[in-house]
């Protein structure tokens, strides 16, 4: 493009100082010398730009290296034309009484140069500067969403150990299989780290894993209903999102009550979105679930406004003596 403007700034130049009468050969010697050097300098403006630009002031800028640039554009080409038509007494009164416009077309076409090379330069460089800050808030966003996923564990895991310390003494075989269960848990919990979307399937026996460590805590207290479609099983959603939700419910569910607790694990695909609900038992008399809906909870509500920037995904309320928490998951990927 730069090169195609001025082969016709080029032709233009030369058709104008041919209809002053000026020969042929003399026009186009013109037009080449003058027409080099502001390419030239145009061209060492853009260059300038390129690794230069003005942040403060940068129209004064502009001004001031515009008049500079023509200036001693004009001063070259007289000196280079007067050695070249030394003799020829037209020609040089020609340049003398055209050296005004010739300054103000420099000073025009400089200044334009150095404007749309500040410009582009400008906007090539906040493309850059936007770029890093995607990509620094992104590093930030995974940092935060593991710290989240790495927070979850340590509580369930004291939990477990605990158990498997009491289990120890009365029923070694059972506290055998526990640390087995709990080992292949902690090998899924490295595996699906390296992921960060898995298929509510994968989910569905991952969590059956940590059922059963639970299970094996709380006995036949704890009875569990997991209830999925058939296409729910195959839409996806955050890895390792399904284990705080069902630790709230077993929480809440037979931390503060008595005797059996069903909790029911509901999925179904509805308008390009996997929807889970969540339903256990409390007693309102010794539970708050409504206020104190404890990390783990509110860690879900952080990662999954981290993912989709909405506060609208996760929601709980009471119905009669039931807890429940439905998730929206968006299928967007």
């Amino acid at each position: 493009m730069f090169a195609a403007w001025w082969f016709d700034w080029f032709i233009v130049h030369t058709v104008v100082l041919t209809n002053f009468n000026l020969p042929l050969t003399a026009a186009l010697t013109d037009s080449l010398v003058c027409n080099g050097l502001l390419a030239a300098c145009c061209w060492l403006v853009g260059n300038n730009m390129r690794y230069y630009l003005p942040r403060v002031e940068r129209y004064w800028y502009i001004l001031v290296i515009s008049i500079v640039m023509s200036t001693a554009w004009l001063f070259l080409i007289k000196l280079v034309l007067r050695l070249i038509f030394s003799e020829d007494e037209q020609y040089l009164q020609l340049l003398k009484q055209s050296a005004t416009i010739r300054f103000w077309i420099a000073f025009l076409l400089v200044g334009c140069m150095a404007m749309m090379s500040l410009l582009w330069y400008s906007q090539k460089e906040q493309q850059e500067m936007d770029a890093r800050k995607t990509e620094a808030e992104k590093l930030a966003r995974d940092a935060e969403l593991y710290k989240l996923r790495q927070q979850l564990q340590p509580h369930f895991l004291f939990n477990s150990l605990n158990s498997i310390s009491a289990l120890t003494g009365s029923q070694p075989e059972k506290a055998r299989h526990m640390i087995h269960q709990l080992s292949e848990f902690l090998r899924g919990t490295l595996r699906k780290e390296e992921q960060h979307w898995n298929t509510f399937e994968e989910e569905l026996q991952y969590l059956q894993l940590y059922l059963d460590i639970e299970e094996v805590r709380f006995g036949h207290r704890m009875q569990t209903e997991l209830i999925s479609s058939d296409e729910a099983l195959k839409l996806k959603l955050p890895s390792l999102l399904l284990q705080p939700v069902v630790e709230n419910a077993l929480k809440f569910g037979l931390y503060d009550t008595t005797g059996d607790v069903l909790i029911t694990l509901k999925a179904t695909a509805e308008d390009n979105y996997l929807k889970i609900v969540v339903q256990n038992p409390f007693d309102p008399e010794t539970s708050q679930p409504l206020k104190g809906t404890g990390f783990g909870l509110s860690s879900i509500t952080r990662r999954l406004f981290l993912l989709f920037a909405r506060h609208d995904l996760l929601k709980t309320q009471k119905d009669n003596e039931h807890f429940i928490t439905t998730i929206l998951i968006p299928q967007t990927i």
